[in-house]
């Protein structure tokens, strides 16, 4: 069995809202594929790179590093078996064989000193239990010189196209759900500098980037994939059903100028920071 020191963390993943996201991985690829083209212009992966994606979730971000990397591999560590288990199968049908997965806890996992050359991670750093603890681990990993590349949530705003259109959930939005415990903990660039710092991480560059989020094909569809997200799922579960689907149909009424040939196109914001081991 795998040490697991963010417990909270392994529960909340192996349980409903992980299988959640293992059994829709095209949706939640859909919000977050907008940034890979940034994620991976700043980590420059090379044909012979040893690659560890942190938090890697269905694998969507091992596979396209194990496909840059291609005369080396790239290995993906979560915490959910579910999410591991479609990452394997993708990786089987894709035919990627220089892509490996394993559960376990990042924050401790024996990884090898100096064994990688690039670290990557579309958002699943936000989840440690101990955030120095656990980049010091990935510093560890790292050989000198090598390379980390992540991306992490930033601070809401009403503003925002996605606040715009799911206004009619704002006041029941009360508490995050148990995965999205500790999803706001990188959104402060100095506690992010840091937090590297005390890690051992030198070079720290930090930079917003816009893309859009593809919620889906239509409104509706958009709209029902939303209400189902586990934080959604969560906050929402007092109610009863008649009330829910108000809901949800104002969310597709929401969505309905954001509806594009290509799918519900929202703008979306992120932050990307890079850093070096010394």
């Amino acid at each position: 069995m795998p040490n697991i020191v963010n417990t909270q963390q392994a529960e909340a993943w192996n349980g409903w809202e992980g299988q959640t996201w293992a059994d829709n991985p095209d949706y939640y690829n859909g919000m977050l594929d907008g940034f890979n083209e940034a994620l991976f212009t700043a980590a420059a992966i090379e044909e012979d790179d040893q690659v560890l994606d942190v938090g890697c979730g269905t694998g969507r971000t091992t596979l396209l590093a194990a496909g840059r990397a291609a005369r080396g591999t790239a290995l993906g560590i979560d915490l959910s078996a579910p999410m591991l288990k479609r990452a394997r199968a993708d990786a089987a049908g894709q035919g990627v064989a220089n892509a490996v997965f394993e559960e376990g806890d990042a924050q401790v996992h024996p990884f090898g000193d100096g064994k990688y050359d690039v670290a990557i991670s579309r958002g699943g750093v936000m989840f440690f239990a101990d955030l120095v603890a656990g980049f010091t681990n990935i510093a560890r990993a790292l050989r000198p010189g090598g390379r980390l590349a992540i991306i992490t949530s930033v601070p809401g705003s009403p503003d925002s196209d996605y606040a715009r259109a799911t206004a009619a959930l704002r006041d029941h939005m009360r508490r995050p759900s148990p995965a999205a415990q500790g999803m706001m903990s990188m959104v402060d660039p100095t506690r992010i500098n840091d937090v590297l710092t005390d890690a051992g991480f030198t070079n720290i560059d930090m930079q917003i980037i816009e893309a859009m989020e593809n919620l889906g094909r239509t409104a509706d569809e958009a709209a029902t994939n939303i209400c189902a997200m586990g934080p959604v799922r969560f906050n929402l579960s007092d109610l009863d059903e008649p009330t829910i689907a108000a809901l949800r149909d104002a969310v597709r009424d929401g969505l309905r100028p954001y509806e594009t040939p290509e799918g519900v196109q929202l703008r979306a914001r992120v932050r990307l920071t890079t850093a070096t081991r010394p």
